[in-house]
């Protein structure tokens, strides 16, 4: 193995984020993956030498468990990467948004790095440069909606989902018309579930901060029967749309990062947007519809990929110095 090999550690690798971002580098030269046995992987004398020894850690835990976690780290050159909700509005956590201005550089030298919530990196990447330009006042209240497949919501929901709608395909094939089959909560996993009806979810606070917004928006999250992609749209009143087109055009296109202006991504749809439309890619695109009184801003992608296990190997690879698509798929 190479001298410049970096050690990877990954906490809570039986995870949906743990797992997907151990399959993808299972496969890099570059790195080599610090793994601990069944019996060990929750001992903390264990998990404190592994996080301890490693180049860079993945936390991929619940937050409570990702601070504990975090406290355990004591050598002054791990890169630590959480991508729970713990550390994303904590002071001396740099943000894992790249292609926002100024942060790649900050991440490069960061230690402590907490990876973007999946709904709220589509929301940033959309209002963060309006706001920086101008476009939209920090004291606006915005209303957004997010469509997301439903492998966002972990291992149960992704059990749930499976099973619900594999019965429902298997049923709409049968010959008889027994609506029966069909019918109860096997029905409910076939349209759009919108949750977090209290407004209270978990990623509006790094949505405010980190757009520098005063007000949290009116946020409605969608889960849809499909596997993965999410598409977060925001609508803006009265302003110019040509203006903000140029404005997203100009932000995101050093050619660098994973996020990319699209002019009109509908048009290969038959005017349609699919949320599922970038699923399987790390790549983001956003783009603005509408005209001079209503616009609608609309970012895909998929949310596996920027939305978790793709936005912390960018994470990572900038922090190691790679190219920081290394082991990403940016179509």
């Amino acid at each position: 193995m190479s001298s410049t090999t970096k050690k990877v550690f990954i906490d809570g690798s039986a995870g949906t984020t743990g797992l997907r971002i151990r399959e993808r580098l299972s496969s890099r030269d570059d790195l080599e993956l610090l793994l601990l046995s069944e019996e060990l992987r929750k001992d903390p004398s264990a998990r404190r030498d592994a996080l301890n020894a490693a180049d860079v850690a993945f936390l991929c835990l619940p937050d409570a468990a990702a601070v504990e976690s975090a406290s355990l780290v004591e050598n002054p050159d791990t890169v630590v990467i959480d991508t729970s909700t713990a550390h994303r509005t904590k002071d001396g956590w740099e943000y894992g948004f790249p292609e926002l201005e100024g942060r790649r550089e900050r991440l490069a030298k960061a230690k402590r790095i907490a990876n973007p919530g999946c709904h709220a990196s589509g929301f940033i990447a959309l209002v963060e440069p309006l706001v920086r330009a101008g476009i939209v006042a920090a004291d606006e209240k915005l209303s957004a909606f997010s469509l997301t497949g439903y492998s966002g919501g972990g291992k149960k929901m992704i059990g749930e989902y499976g099973e619900q709608v594999s019965s429902f395909a298997e049923a709409t094939e049968d010959k008889t018309g027994n609506r029966e089959q069909v019918t109860g909560n096997r029905e409910l996993f076939l349209g759009g579930r919108q949750y977090a009806l209290g407004q209270s979810h978990k990623h509006l606070p790094e949505m405010v901060k980190v757009c520098g917004l005063l007000h949290a928006p009116c946020f409605s999250p969608i889960v849809v029967p499909h596997y993965s992609g999410m598409e977060v749209t925001v609508s803006l009143f009265g302003r110019n749309l040509a203006a903000i087109r140029e404005c997203y055009r100009e932000y995101y296109g050093s050619g660098n990062g994973l996020v990319f202006f699209a002019d009109d991504p509908a048009a290969a749809e038959g005017g349609f947007l699919s949320s599922a439309g970038l699923s399987g890619s790390d790549a983001m695109t956003v783009s603005a519809y509408g005209n001079d009184e209503r616009i609608i801003l609309v970012a895909r992608f998929d949310n596996l990929g920027k939305g978790a296990s793709g936005a912390a190997i960018q994470n990572m690879n900038i922090a190691l110095g790679c190219d920081e698509r290394t082991g990403l798929v940016c179509s």
